[in-house]
């Protein structure tokens, strides 16, 4: 029962020096790794930021891990993600992959109820997103969107326009 509350300094000296380094180890490597490992999260970052911490974690607590390898593995996922987002910036059926597209949601003050049904979103969601950017009216929005990363962006004016915000985002098929 003693070692379930206490096992030692010693243990407890190797979490506080591996955290430290482990720690220094992973900042330095996301300042390496640029801004976009840092960024709005869409699922494949989310997927990315979860396995660092549970890389962490492991490299903390679990004394079978030594600092090289786990900053080995730090190392892996943060070189992985570069190459999948530098990928994706540069290959069209990548970004789509890992991204996804953005979903148009309601188009000139109509709510598109196939494009709801598809991203999973009520028209509740949407009517509240248009009011939390100060909207009162839906027929004086062009357009909602819902991003890559699950945020909404309410786009007004000429959506209809050549120069258009829109360029890129796909009306959904109906289902």
């Amino acid at each position: 029962m003693d070692q379930l509350l206490f096992d030692g300094w010693r243990p407890l000296l190797r979490t506080a020096i591996i955290a430290v380094l482990a720690y220094a180890c992973l900042v330095a490597l996301l300042r390496f790794s640029g801004r976009r490992t840092l960024s709005k999260m869409n699922a494949f970052d989310l997927v990315i930021t979860v396995s660092l911490g549970s890389t962490l974690a492991t490299i903390l607590l679990n004394k079978d891990v030594s600092l090289a390898q786990g900053v080995l593995a730090l190392a892996l996922l943060i070189g992985m993600q570069f190459i999948v987002t530098w990928s994706s910036v540069r290959v069209g059926w990548v970004r789509r992959l890992v991204t996804g597209e953005p979903a148009l949601l309601l188009y000139q003050g109509v709510f598109l109820p196939a494009s709801l049904r598809r991203a999973r979103v009520t028209e509740d969601e949407v009517r509240a997103a248009v009011r939390s950017a100060g909207v009162a009216r839906l027929d004086d929005v062009g357009a909602v969107v819902l991003e890559t990363d699950g945020s909404f962006s309410i786009v007004g004016g000429d959506v209809a326009a050549e120069n258009a915000s829109l360029k890129g985002v796909e009306l959904a098929q109906s289902s």
